[in-house]
């Protein structure tokens, strides 16, 4: 397990765009789809330990915000090499901890490149014009340590859902590196 910071892109960066399909419903979910309330796009995955530590509380907190900000999740890991971040694992991983939000597969990892998405998991936050205002860890837990509490996570969503602004003091994520396909790894990769 190799750890990876997150980039840190630019607060205030508009949301990239993104259309892919929901590993539950199957159907096509786009940022277009969602511009009606703040929104939060998480790069996860079903088999990286950073993100096994947090799933459970990862669910509950979609579930709490599920009415005030529109949360997705994104797997772009390369499933040739990391089989059991297929979407049917994705699927089964959603309904286990209880994601209250879809949970994309990013088949070509062009969305996971243009958050600049560097590990799992790797957190964006954008306000209700879709402006970043966070990005960073979940919270201060890491795995084999105390449980995960997402305090990071719910503070910057909870300043999203009440039109407040979100702290600057804002820690990088730290995760699994994104799996890329060979020959596709970013320029901000390594």
């Amino acid at each position: 397990m190799v750890a990876t910071n997150s980039e840190m892109l630019e607060l205030g960066t508009q949301a990239p765009e993104f259309k892919l399909i929901d590993t539950v419903s199957g159907e096509i979910v786009s940022d277009a789809d969602l511009k009606d309330k703040p929104l939060a796009v998480l790069f996860i995955s079903a088999h990286c330990p950073f993100v096994v530590h947090i799933q459970d509380r990862l669910g509950k907190i979609s579930q709490e915000f599920s009415e005030t900000v529109n949360m997705i999740a994104i797997c772009s890991n390369d499933i040739e090499g990391y089989p059991d971040d297929a979407p049917d694992k994705l699927a089964e991983q959603a309904k286990e901890f209880g994601f209250a939000m879809p949970y994309l597969y990013d088949e070509t990892q062009e969305v996971a490149r243009a958050y600049r998405a560097a590990c799992t998991p790797d957190i964006f936050v954008f306000n209700s014009d879709h402006k970043l205002v966070y990005r960073g860890q979940f919270d201060s837990t890491r795995p084999g340590g105390e449980a995960a509490n997402g305090e990071d996570l719910v503070a910057a969503l909870s300043a999203v859902a009440n039109a407040q602004p979100v702290s600057a003091d804002q820690k990088p994520s730290l995760g699994c590196n994104i799996k890329w396909k060979p020959g596709n790894e970013p320029d901000y990769f390594g």
